[in-house]
């Protein structure tokens, strides 16, 4: 996909994904973009071993700053044409969209917990 400067895009860094605008291409393979909104907060952690809190360096990844420019590969961006919204505001949304999906995963996992302590007990009795 071709891009020009100025055109507005979903980018995606790292691990996480922004609205922002192309402000120059520094090749066929990747476009400097400069971060207007976020759309989902990085991932936390570390990316090699997902799910595992327990790693030697477990990555905090704050969200790009407004206004940042990225160097992003051309495969990670597409065209945006909707409603850019304002960088606060995108912010706060993604984070807490980001704790309430690892809230919801803590609450599951929790559950889960509870239902395959049950299934132990069934399939393991105790012995009288």
């Amino acid at each position: 996909m071709s891009f020009q400067i100025g055109d507005r895009v979903i980018a995606e860094y790292k691990t996480g994904v922004y609205y922002g605008e192309v402000v120059e291409m520094s090749s066929s393979m990747k476009a400097a973009v400069r971060i207007l909104a976020v759309k989902d907060h990085p991932t936390q952690g570390d990316l090699h071993n997902p799910m595992d809190p327990s790693v030697a360096f477990f990555h905090q990844r704050r969200a790009l700053s407004h206004q940042e420019i990225a160097l992003m590969p051309i495969a990670t961006i597409r065209p945006y044409a909707g409603e850019v919204p304002d960088y606060q505001v995108s912010l706060k949304r993604a984070l807490l969209a980001q704790i309430d999906k690892l809230s919801d995963m803590e609450a599951w996992a929790r559950r889960s917990l509870q239902e395959l302590d049950q299934l132990s007990k069934e399939y393991f009795p105790p012995s009288n």
